[in-house]
């Protein structure tokens, strides 16, 4: 395996995060990193904190990480993408998109590599779920609810909670599933005095028919991470944040009760909490992106286009919210 040279944009409170990751990473060198604010969490490790990304740029880099605020990821990303640097960009991939679009064509034109971060895919919880439904043990497919809600961090000011959180339940149940959003409804709300909502509700449908819900907001004051997929054969619950998985399995005797067989589709039948192996998901993330810079077909990355994905089901869940109609992305594609 060749030995990457990697740097790193943003030292906040994601960037802190990355920089561990990479410090830790065999077969890549953090050569340099940069932030225009300097080292505000002490991180750098006795390494110069650089003041832009060209500085960066400059020390000669295989592949950068890019964990500044969403606002500059389309500034960033272009000169990444002008200088033939692969780049593992934040979630959400950019502000709006157009953005977005603009950076799948600057690392497409350049034959370069861009990834997005949307760390849930590689939290040991949902791979063991995705291995599962791949292998047919739900059966069909009926409904995805995710619910991720949690204090306000202070570390988000530019883009609302949609963007921020949701982005991270449209992307896994895209995955999952392997189908895109084709309509979306939704309503927000804006409660703690921020120019961005820190709630949103939203009903969606996937091309393949499975109906889909994400509650999301900044305003509880506990964190819940969960991924309830609802199919022929019972429910499978992934818990993100301890990354379990639990599987709900529809009865297979019959219910004699007869007042509840009368108003039940199905009947409880075993649980099983399934043990798994808890690998940092930021660190599967961070090989399986140094796999794809290495040339390796196998590395699993989540693609620009994805990240583009995203960020136009984010836009279609605030303009329902904004019109109060569902909004068909079918007509988009």
């Amino acid at each position: 395996m060749t030995q990457l040279r990697a740097g790193l944009v943003g030292l906040g409170m994601m960037g802190r995060h990355h920089l561990r990751n990479l410090l830790a990473l065999d077969g890549t060198d953090l050569v340099a990193v940069a932030d225009a604010l300097g080292d505000p969490h002490g991180v750098a490790n006795g390494l110069h904190v650089l003041t832009d990304v060209d500085r960066l740029i400059a020390k000669g880099l295989d592949y950068c990480v890019v964990a500044v605020p969403t606002e500059f990821h389309l500034e960033v990303g272009e000169a990444l993408a002008a200088a033939g640097v692969h780049a593992l960009i934040e979630k959400p991939l950019a502000a709006d998109s157009d953005s977005a679009a603009t950076l799948v064509r600057a690392f497409a034109d350049k034959s370069i590599i861009g990834g997005v971060g949307h760390i849930e895919r590689f939290n040991p919880a949902l791979l063991a779920l995705k291995h599962r439904l791949e292998a047919g043990e739900l059966g069909s497919i009926y409904q995805i609810a995710t619910r991720r809600q949690g204090p306000f961090p202070a570390r988000i000011a530019d883009v609302g909670v949609t963007k921020d959180l949701a982005s991270h339940d449209i992307d896994l149940t895209s995955w999952l599933t392997g189908q895109e959003y084709i309509r979306v409804s939704a309503n927000i709300a804006l409660k703690s005095g921020r120019p961005h909502e820190d709630m949103v509700s939203a009903t969606c449908t996937l091309a393949n028919g499975v109906v889909t819900s994400h509650v999301v907001n900044w305003l509880t004051p506990f964190k819940e991470r969960t991924v309830a997929v609802t199919g022929e054969k019972g429910t499978f619950v992934a818990d993100t944040l301890t990354a379990d998985l639990t599987y709900y399995e529809n009865a297979s005797v019959r219910t004699e009760w007869d007042d509840i067989s009368h108003f039940r589709g199905v009947a409880e039948g075993n649980v099983t909490r399934f043990a798994l192996t808890k690998t940092e998901p930021l660190r599967t993330e961070h090989r399986e992106f140094q796999k794809a810079v290495n040339g390796d077909p196998k590395a699993t990355i989540v693609t620009l286009e994805q990240g583009q994905q995203v960020v136009r089901v984010c836009e279609a869940m605030l303009e329902s919210s904004s019109n109060g109609t569902t909004i068909d992305l079918s007509v988009q594609n």
